[in-house]
């Protein structure tokens, strides 16, 4: 005899295949049986397991469990998606960023084996006192703390990142080859988070070749703007002036807009240089040879 779920098998089917988004979460699933349980005319013993496990058997949901040291997730794909569009999707907010960003923004000829995407903190409160040059000092003269929050997703290692909290400030919407939407960090946010992690973009070499290919296609007053607004404590100003000189790709009159205000301190393009050049102009340190 035919169940009530084996004869709503169609308008089941019809109903996820029309929903917008095709990554899913638990709770997503129990919206969707509450919704529709009359229309479905399913038995009331048809509890949220048995529902879940019917659609995993039909072959169109898919299981995705991202086993995170810190507070593993599992998500379901009706469907198919891109390995982009379930990082993104990884923790609620969450969007692609640095070297993934800078593959998807064609920023770089590397494929990045990893994907990475930002969860960002919550606001925290500003810090009472701007850094000493000693404490920038200090703090560049060691190795740049990494998360080591990554879990495997199919063939590709996920680093989630729990960054600075800015509201999803530049953050923007792209869809993958299946028609999936999800959220990664425009151009000019891109180059600000490479900037600051550098060690999650593949180097300072990398940096400045993606400096050079978002030429054509930043507004530099956005850049300076959005550079201002996310309140940094480190003159990260200097660093991205740094960068887009040594691109060689604007032009010097226009990278004014990161020097409005007096360079009162050195600073550093990253962390644990050993053999380090100087610029004047921009009172960086940089790696030697750069």
């Amino acid at each position: 005899m035919a169940t009530r779920l084996s004869i709503a098998k169609p308008d089941i089917l019809r109903a996820f295949d029309q929903l917008p988004r095709r990554i899913l979460r638990q709770r997503d699933i129990a919206r969707m049986l509450t919704a529709n349980r009359g229309f479905w005319r399913l038995a009331l013993k048809t509890n949220l397991t048995k529902f879940t496990e019917f659609l995993l058997d039909t072959g169109k949901l898919k299981e995705v469990r991202l086993k995170f040291p810190y507070r593993p997730e599992t998500l379901f794909v009706w469907g198919q998606a891109s390995l982009f569009a379930i990082a993104s999707a990884a923790k609620p907010n969450a969007y692609l960023c640095h070297y993934t960003a800078m593959h998807l923004h064609e920023l770089t000829d590397q494929v990045p084996e990893t994907i990475y995407a930002n969860f960002e903190q919550r606001p925290l409160p500003a810090p009472k006192s701007p850094p000493t040059q000693e404490a920038i000092d200090r703090a560049f003269k060691n190795q740049q703390r990494m998360t080591n929050n990554v879990c495997q997703l199919e063939t590709r290692r996920l680093c989630m990142i729990n960054g600075k909290h800015t509201g999803r400030l530049g953050v923007v919407d792209m869809n993958d080859e299946f028609g999936q939407q999800y959220s990664i960090t425009g151009l000019e946010r891109t180059l600000i988070d490479i900037t600051v992690r550098p060690a999650y973009a593949g180097g300072v070499a990398e940096v400045v070749e993606a400096f050079r290919r978002a030429s054509s296609r930043i507004s530099l007053n956005k850049l300076a703007a959005m550079l201002k607004k996310m309140e940094f404590i480190y003159p990260y100003e200097q660093a991205v002036g740094f960068y887009l000189e040594r691109s060689g790709a604007y032009e010097v009159s226009r990278l004014d807009l990161f020097r409005t205000r007096p360079f009162e301190l050195d600073f550093y393009l990253t962390y644990a240089m050993k053999r380090t050049e100087y610029s004047p102009r921009w009172r960086v340190h940089f790696p030697a040879g750069l």
